[in-house]
């Protein structure tokens, strides 16, 4: 769960900055379907989430 997470994690983080630099994930275009202000969130949901999962299992074996 740790590397789902981190994973996760990174790939919502990139998410974040690409259209900041005018640049898109290909696989994640769906979500500009609904707009700016829901595709924003669901960026950020997948960051949050991603990093949820890392720091409740970062100690586990």
């Amino acid at each position: 769960m740790k590397e789902l997470g981190l994973g996760l994690l990174i790939i919502g983080f990139v998410s974040l900055l690409l259209p900041l630099l005018g640049m898109k994930f290909m696989f994640l275009t769906w979500i500009d379907q609904w707009g700016s202000t829901v595709s924003w969130a669901i960026r950020g949901g997948i960051t949050a989430l991603g990093l949820l999962l890392f720091m409740l299992y970062r100690n586990r074996d």
